[in-house]
């Protein structure tokens, strides 16, 4: 059943806490390299403040240490600079989260207005689920919206506590948990097919509830990127100087027992002497790699396959990069199934925060079905997890 969402709250006059996930990329510098989460949030903070709310955000910022001394830069101040930008209208930042600065200032607020609180991680009490912090950050508000996907997999106050607070009556989801929800129920209830899984990125070990979860639904499983030479280090192949988990080549060979036919590994690789892009390359094809070289991208006939099965797929669900695609000379993999995704006429999500960035990157973000927003939340999803900060919300009525 869905969950209930902001439509069903009574908003006019009231002051709604939205719990957002603003925990964007930043520069060297402090500033913000992509604003895309800010972006996703503005449907829900429209919805609000054009149904006569006044809006008060909540969000974390990279992982502070509780030292003001080193703990500068996860401060909101360039997210409260940028929301408001793309949203058109001031947007006011508090200077801590449940203090003398939040409480006056939320205090003034009037339908209409938007406030932003400091990073709620710099406050002891939010990673600990503490009631007493709870109950002071529920307290500047009238009802509760939890629209921070990226972080529905954490038990933190502002995500379970805090919306304990309120009456059920006046909790819900936000239109961007509510699409990932949709998303995530075509891919674990009824998926179009044929239904295809494709996995890269670095370690086995990372992905295996995932494949665990999806072998029942899935047609095929593509696998790219390093830990294609887990997978062929346990079928005894040679894998020269490329990244293997060790350690992890009895549950590669689990997997693919469990997989039969389903698991497809690369038919060629781009291999190079080094990870400095201006090494070394040549393609190798078949399953082996030559001493003194390094599995680096997949190569152009496994691109061509994995390509054609993407594009004739009822449904694709990509997660990990195919190879080392921050470099101009191992993005070819990537840079092809990210094509390839934005060609299939299929239901196509990415997920992860690596496969979003490439999918910005390759400029296909707009033209696949979904790029979810929760790099680790989007995994323990498709693990089959169910969350407590979804729990709190009520079905709706």
């Amino acid at each position: 059943m869905a969950k209930q969402t902001i439509k069903d709250l009574n908003l006019k006059g009231r002051k709604c806490l939205i719990r957002v996930d603003f925990n964007v990329p930043q520069g060297k510098d402090g500033s913000i390299s992509d604003d895309r989460r800010i972006k996703a949030a503005l449907p829900t903070i429209k919805y609000a403040l054009d149904n006569g709310a006044a809006v008060i955000l909540v969000s974390h910022l990279g992982r502070p240490t509780g030292d003001p001394a080193t703990d500068g830069p996860y401060k909101l101040d360039p997210i409260a600079a940028r929301l408001g930008e793309v949203l058109g209208k001031p947007v006011a930042k508090a200077d801590d989260t449940v203090g003398a600065d939040a409480q006056a200032k939320s205090a003034v607020m009037k339908p209409g207005d938007v406030l932003i609180l400091e990073n709620v991680r710099f406050n002891k009490g939010e990673k600990k689920g503490d009631p007493a912090f709870a109950k002071s950050l529920a307290g500047l508000a009238d009802c509760y919206v939890n629209d921070a996907f990226g972080t529905c997999h954490r038990d933190e106050a502002s995500m379970v506590a805090v919306p304990e607070q309120f009456a059920p009556a006046d909790r819900a989801i936000g239109f961007l948990v509510g699409k990932e929800l949709d998303i995530l129920e075509k891919l674990l209830g009824h998926p179009a097919k044929p239904m295809i899984a494709m996995m890269g990125g670095s370690k086995v070990s990372d992905k295996i509830g995932v494949i665990t979860n999806l072998l029942p639904k899935i047609d095929a499983l593509l696998v790219g990127g390093a830990m294609t030479y887990t997978f062929l280090k346990a079928q005894g192949h040679t894998t020269g100087g490329s990244r293997v988990e060790g350690d992890k080549l009895d549950l590669a060979l689990q997997i693919l027992e469990a997989a039969g036919d389903k698991l497809k590994l690369p038919l060629d690789h781009l291999v190079s002497r080094s990870l400095d892009p201006s090494s070394e390359t040549m393609i190798v094809e078949g399953s082996d790699i030559p001493d003194g070289w390094i599995g680096i991208d997949i190569g152009p006939k496994t691109i061509a396959a994995y390509g054609e099965a993407v594009r004739n797929a009822g449904t694709v669900i990509w997660n990990g990069p195919m190879g080392k695609f921050e470099d101009e000379p191992f993005r070819k993999g990537t840079a092809g199934m990210a094509a390839a995704m934005a060609e299939s006429t299929g239901i196509t999500v990415v997920g992860g925060g690596e496969t979003a960035e490439a999918a910005e990157l390759f400029g296909v973000a707009e033209k696949v079905s979904h790029v979810s927003t929760g790099g680790g939340a989007f995994l323990e999803s498709l693990e089959g997890k169910v969350f407590n900060s979804l729990n709190v919300i009520p079905e709706k009525a």
